[in-house]
């Protein structure tokens, strides 16, 4: 069998920047081991497969593999997947809107723009936030070889993928982070973790106004290039932890200039407290996947 394929990236509008996904257009014909297969060759931090939809007022149903295991929801692969199937013909937004399912319900996207300029956005599933124990966070500073700040207090935060999320001193500290992958997969398996995201804020007039750095060792993906889910972690963990007056209700994150893939995710907080994460995407590989 033959399916449309299509590599993505995503948060840039420059191709082999941002952050790559590989979509299956069409893809009702594979089973869930396949589609994990696939997703291991791909050997991106992320691979969809697009279905027909299975509930009222979804546009497109999306399933989404790392290399290792499904997730429920995830930032890059959903903006990236709308990309496609806006590209593709598969389906049309409404009046600038579009609705995905996936396993964690329904999520809002808007495009606006056209071509090489047009910009998506979601609209972030319920965030749930957990407190981690003083042991954890010990543990947390020993895996990243770096302190956190202490305020707000590190935590894990569940929106389908489950963030710890801390923030650094300054971008600076977040930039020159070597951390021990083991311990961090050793932490993330023992707190049912997705992966570890961290932040720091950049200096007034800098590239962006924080830096952030994504890592999943347990999933299969050392350090993801540019990170939606984490960056709508980090929008949460500002929200509640009383930051948005330093980062403001709408500020631009820069991720991935440590593995060469420099991307940029624009966040928004309105006021009521619904977090939106936006970018550019560009198909790098158009083409045919012979399974």
């Amino acid at each position: 069998m033959s399916y449309r394929f299509k590599q993505v990236d995503v948060f840039t509008a420059k191709p082999f920047a941002g952050n790559p996904v590989a979509v299956i257009l069409d893809a009702d014909g594979l089973d869930g081991d396949a589609m994990q297969r696939i997703a291991n060759w791909t050997n991106l931090s992320e691979t969809t497969f697009v279905l027909k939809p299975q509930q009222a007022g979804a546009d497109y149903r999306v399933r989404i593999f790392t290399p290792r295991q499904e997730l429920p929801f995830a930032g890059h692969p959903t903006l990236g997947t709308a990309h496609a199937v806006l590209d593709a013909g598969v389906a049309v937004a409404r009046e600038g809107r579009l609705v995905q399912e996936c396993n964690v319900g329904l999520v809002n996207l808007a495009a606006s723009g056209a071509g090489a300029e047009r910009v998506l956005t979601l609209e972030l599933p319920p965030a749930t936030p957990h407190a981690l124990a003083p042991a954890d966070l010990d543990e947390l500073s020993s895996a990243l070889g770096a302190p956190v700040a202490p305020v707000p207090a590190p935590c894990l935060i569940d929106v389908g993928p489950r963030w710890i999320v801390a923030r650094l001193q300054d971008a600076a500290a977040v930039a020159g982070l070597r951390p021990d992958l083991a311990r961090m997969v050793a932490l993330e398996t023992r707190l049912g973790a997705t992966g570890v995201t961290v932040f720091g804020l950049h200096p007034s007039g800098g590239p962006a106004a924080i830096e952030v750095r994504s890592f999943a060792p347990s999933s299969g993906v050392n350090e993801d290039p540019v990170c939606g889910s984490g960056n709508g972690c980090v929008a949460v963990f500002a929200r509640d932890g009383g930051l948005l007056d330093a980062l403001g209700r709408r500020y631009v994150a820069a991720q991935g200039g440590q593995v060469g893939r420099a991307g940029r995710v624009m966040v928004e907080i309105d006021g009521h407290g619904i977090v939106r994460l936006g970018g550019q995407c560009v198909t790098c590989v158009d083409g045919v996947l012979s399974v």
